[in-house]
This record gives structure tokens, sequence and C-alpha cells, in this order.
């Protein structure tokens, strides 16, 4: 009698479905270009604020797939969903799909649970940066490299001169720091579970099957699967979807039609693709 007396209420007044709102936080992690957003804090933090805020949902859903990027814009979400979760007393569930390597990871561990497929990337606990040199090419081509600095280090590890010893050892102890930072993260969150294993910090990655064995996460499980096992068969996930900028594309922050800035950055553009790519191939995908 009762079910059928509440099926008469308009929609928003029925109480038979546990709403789980999700957030799909995907693509390569840092600035985004004229044409494509990347995943940084600007581009999520609007559909995380959305996520959290809905009303009666016991949790908070996110998808992950991302092979890393910037160690700041990574850290700055894992902060943003901590932040958020702490503040309205929310569980938050991450569910894994191709990838959560690197700064994917480290958004992942924000999870209080972490699910994955058991073909799932996940790990590189480490700091890469790379580049090219072009000393040779331009000697070749008889290119005379100009350039005039205030400060003898502003252009150390230019592509365009030979390497110094000194300059590579400063750029390791950078890296060395960010690493730190990153392992630090990762045991503050999950340091009771995770596995005593050499290679752990490595920068290592592994399929979701051998990453439940090592502790960097926590059971294999598909989003629709784990919220109707935990919330009831009622349970009905909801995508939270970022505002439409320029060319429909998501964003935190709206783009102004500038043609000049527009034009020049599509050179940005396609080098930011072909990096991207390369993240991606790095595991396989």
């Amino acid at each position: 009698m009762l079910s059928t007396l509440r099926s008469y209420l308009p929609k928003p007044f029925r109480n038979d479905k546990t709403i789980i709102p999700v957030v799909r936080l995907q693509g390569a992690i840092g600035g985004g270009g004229p044409i494509k957003s990347a995943l940084s804090l600007s581009t999520a933090a609007i559909p995380l604020e959305k996520a959290f805020s809905v009303k009666k949902a016991p949790a908070v859903a996110l998808i992950i797939n991302s092979p890393g990027g910037s160690p700041v814009q990574s850290r700055l979400i894992f902060k943003r969903i901590r932040d958020l979760a702490k503040e309205k007393e929310k569980d938050v569930l991450v569910f894994v799909e191709d990838v959560a390597a690197s700064g994917g990871y480290m958004i992942a561990v924000a999870g209080d649970e972490i699910f994955v497929d058991p073909s799932s990337i996940v790990g590189s606990i480490g700091v890469v940066a790379a580049g090219f040199g072009f000393t040779e090419m331009i000697k070749k081509i008889g290119v005379d490299r100009r350039v005039y600095t205030a400060g003898e280090k502003k252009v150390i590890l230019d592509p365009f001169q030979p390497e110094v010893e000194e300059d590579i050892e400063y750029l390791k102890g950078l890296q060395q720091d960010i690493h730190e930072t990153f392992i630090d993260l990762v045991k503050s969150r999950r340091g009771d579970v995770l596995a005593e294993d050499p290679d752990l910090f490595t920068g290592k990655f592994w399929t979701g099957r051998t990453a439940i064995q090592l502790g960097l996460v926590d059971a294999i499980g598909d989003l629709r699967g784990v919220l109707k096992e935990r919330y009831g068969e009622k349970t009905e996930p909801k995508l939270i979807s970022a505002p439409r900028g320029l060319f429909g594309r998501k964003g935190g922050v709206g783009v102004g039609l500038d043609h000049g800035r527009l034009v020049e950055g599509l050179g940005g553009e396609l080098i930011s693709s072909v990096e991207e790519r390369a993240l991606w191939a790095r595991y396989g995908l």
C-alpha cells in the first residue's frame, strides 16, 4: 500500500532509490590547450563539488582512467577530494578502468576503497622527466644558438646546448623531493595494507590482480555491481559532468574565442597530443 502511494508522488519526493553521484576523471593530467582540455583541478573542481553536494548520497564514486602527468595537479585533485569527503562526510569509492598510474594513481588513493579490473594497470609510483638533445642537429644545419640571461642557471638543461653533469644532478634532486612526497602520500593512505615489496616505489606498474596482492588497491569490481551490492538493487549511479565551454569541450572555466591565441596554441596542442599519446603507450594502451 505504501509503495503504491509513493508511486503517485512527484519524482523528487519519492524515496525508493539510492543515488550515487559519479565523477569521471580521465586523461593525462596537466594544463590544457585552446582545443583540448586536460585533467586538472580547474576541470575537476566543479563536478567534484556538485557530486559531494548531492544530498542523502552515502558516497561518491570516482571513475579513474589516467596515465599520469603533472604531480602538482595530481596532488591538488587528491587534496580537493579528501577535503570534500571530510567536509560532506561521504565515503569515496574509486573504480579504475584501463590505467591509474603515476599521477593517476596519486588521485586514486584519495578513495577509501579502490576497485579495479583484473587487467587494469596500476602503480608507477615514481617521477620522470624526458626530452631531446639537438646540439648535433643545429651544427649540421648551421644554426647559431644565441641565449642571453640574467642568472647563470636560467637555462639549465637547454636541449640546444650540451648537457652539464651538475645540472643533471640538480634535476635528479628535484625529482627525489617530488618522489618522496608521492611515497609519503601513498603510505599515509594505504600504509596499513601495503606489502613489503622492494619494487613498490621504483616506478614499476602491475595489473589490477597483482596490485591487490601488493595492497595498492582493494578488490576487483565494476561500478554498477559494487554499488548495487553495497547499497541495494535500486541504487542508481548518476554521472556528474563539467559544464561545456568552447567547442563543447568540458572544463572548469569558460574560454573566450581569441583567434590569435587559438592559432598560436595549435602547435603546442600538437606537441601536447604527442606527449599524451606517449604517456598512454607506456602502459601498452
